[in-house]
């Protein structure tokens, strides 16, 4: 596995703005957003941020995987996120590409990808808008052309009927909500790098059983 994930992680969570106490809006660990799902268990919650995960890894190939936010808020967090996700349960496919406003031409290759990738999107490709605000013109306008080439659109944002119209699936995060925008996205990069659990042997029994003599049926 290359090392370009981890460099990734590491030169975002440096360029990103600080973040505030884990209570509110800041960094999770693992144990964090597992208890963060235990008190959405009930709420919807964890299902709808499980199925966003599952189609960013659609993403075909490494670097189709396209984030991108708003001018004064890009999803830094979110991408080093995903990046350690990729490097972490191997599937390069998760490796994000951060799309940037008004990337400094002295910036590394990876941290200097304009808004004309999205020009260049198609089929097998992934645009991933984390707005929490609402998206400007002239980013709806670069979503509605990336999904009339092919590109699968997805977002994560705070209510906006123009930008969830444009994605092929969204969740709207609402600002009185039981989870905060930083939250949710903690529960999709987790849900997106997840492998599915394989069942114990117990379980595999019953299947082997089920499939040789049909299924059980009880009065």
């Amino acid at each position: 596995m290359s090392n370009g994930y981890a460099t990734l992680a590491t030169a975002a969570a440096k360029a990103a703005p600080a973040s505030p106490a884990v209570g509110h809006h800041g960094r999770m660990d693992t144990g964090s957003v597992n208890l963060l799902r235990e008190l959405l268990a009930e709420t919807g919650w964890v299902e709808r941020t499980r199925d966003l995960g599952l189609a960013l890894r659609a993403t075909r190939s490494p670097g189709g995987l396209l984030l991108v936010g708003t001018p004064d808020d890009e999803p830094w967090h979110l991408t080093a996120h995903l990046a350690d996700e990729a490097r972490m349960s191997d599937l390069p496919q998760l490796a994000p590409t951060l799309v940037r406003w008004a990337p400094p031409p002295q910036a590394p290759p990876h941290l200097r990808v304009g808004l004309e990738r999205i020009e260049g999107t198609g089929r097998g490709e992934t645009l991933f808008v984390v707005a929490e605000r609402e998206a400007p013109v002239p980013l709806l306008e670069r979503v509605d052309d990336a999904r009339r080439t092919g590109a699968t659109v997805l977002a994560l944002e705070g209510g906006d009927p123009a930008l969830e119209g444009l994605a092929h699936d969204a969740i709207a995060v609402p600002r009185l909500g039981p989870v905060t925008f930083d939250g949710a996205q903690h529960l999709v990069s987790m849900a997106a790098g997840e492998l599915p659990a394989r069942p114990g042997l117990r379980a595999r029994l019953a299947q082997l059983l089920e499939r040789v003599s049909g299924p059980q049926v009880t009065d």
